[in-house]
């Protein structure tokens, strides 16, 4: 069993501060994903985790136990780096022992290990190999093998999968949800990319400017967003958002929007608001209550599904659809119990 435990961590670089606040709790066999665009904190983070960067402010604890003045190697914690951080002078096989010679371990056990994690990861035929023979995600497996014959309590990855392809990036997240199940350990996961975040996690920490902007399951991340950082950040393509000026509010519970008067039960309108919709909520037919005459700016044909992009006045609107578009103007609708509402402030109130 392991829990980790992470009570209002701090760090700063100068006047910089990196990382405020930071409380977690992370259950036992949890995959945790943090995610957040570019200097959020996120790898800070996981090093202040691991030991790799010191500490502020704040207390690291695992299984109850306090890590924070513990050095790396004492932390029962693995760490798989972006950029594979293999030895290019040894084969697959001393690069997946080095940390166990370096422990101390007899030669035999070693032996065992790294077979094991080689045969986990389908990589034993691999093991003579230098890192220059293998391909991005064969390298990538071998880092991750690294990292298994530690057998550490905890796994933790920053963004690991940044450097590969798109079609190697699919292929690594299953091989790596399907090693989480396998192994049951923790795991706290690095990454910029929402389809990893929602494919892999148990559940999503959300950072913007080293704060927790929200702390959730995919599900509850997607359709209960705390503000519209989260609305918009998580889901492909963002949610639209939509500026409601206090002229467009008739009365206390009724709003007019493009042209439609729409009622909004149990709830009262006192100030400007913002109106989320997403994109794939939006049908280009005239099926809901809420419906808009817009001109069609561009079209992203994925074969599948269409990305529409269109114009009502000064808002740009953003349909996804599987339906073919032929015209330049069309009427989308919408259903108000679809809508999401902000306050000035951009936090969630409806």
């Amino acid at each position: 069993m392991s829990k980790i435990v992470i009570k209002n961590l701090e760090k700063s670089f100068g006047d910089n501060k990196v990382i405020n606040n930071f409380n977690i709790d992370i259950n036992d066999g949890e995959f945790i994903v943090l995610v957040g665009p570019s200097g959020c904190g996120k790898s800070t983070l996981l090093r202040m985790i691991s030991g790799l960067e010191s500490i502020n402010q704040g207390e690291i604890f695992l299984d109850e136990k306090l890590i924070n003045n513990l050095l790396p190697s004492k932390r029962e914690i693995a760490m798989v780096f972006q950029s594979y951080a293999l030895y290019p002078h040894m084969s697959v096989f001393e690069n997946m022992s080095f940390g166990l010679k370096m422990e101390k371990i007899n030669k035999d056990e070693i032996n065992q290990k790294v077979n094991d994690a080689a045969a986990t990861l389908q990589i034993k035929d691999l093991l003579e190999r230098k890192p220059k023979q293998l391909s991005g995600g064969q390298r990538q497996r071998v880092a991750i093998g690294r990292a298994i014959t530690r057998n550490p309590k905890v796994f933790l990855f920053d963004e690991p999968l940044s450097n590969l392809d798109a079609a190697l990036r699919s292929e690594m997240r299953v091989e790596i949800s399907k090693l989480h199940k396998k192994l049951k350990s923790n795991i706290i996961y690095v990454t910029h990319d929402q389809i990893e975040a929602m494919t892999l996690a148990d559940r999503i920490v959300v950072l913007n400017k080293g704060n927790i902007e929200q702390f959730g399951t995919p599900s509850e991340i997607y359709s209960d967003p705390n503000n519209i950082f989260v609305a918009e950040f998580i889901g492909s393509p963002k949610m639209n958002i939509i500026k409601i000026n206090k002229e467009q509010i008739i009365n206390s519970n009724i709003l007019s929007l493009f042209n439609n008067k729409i009622t909004f039960e149990n709830f009262e309108f006192k100030d400007e608001v913002y109106l989320g919709i997403r994109p794939e909520d939006i049908s280009l037919e005239n099926n809901h209550e809420i419906q808009v005459d817009v001109k069609i700016d561009h079209v992203e044909n994925l074969g599948f599904e269409k990305i529409v992009y269109s114009k009502v006045s000064e808002n740009q609107i953003i349909i996804k659809s599987s339906k073919n578009i032929n015209n330049y103007s069309l009427k989308i609708s919408f259903s108000k119990d679809k809508v999401l509402f902000f306050d000035k402030d951009k936090n969630r109130i409806r």
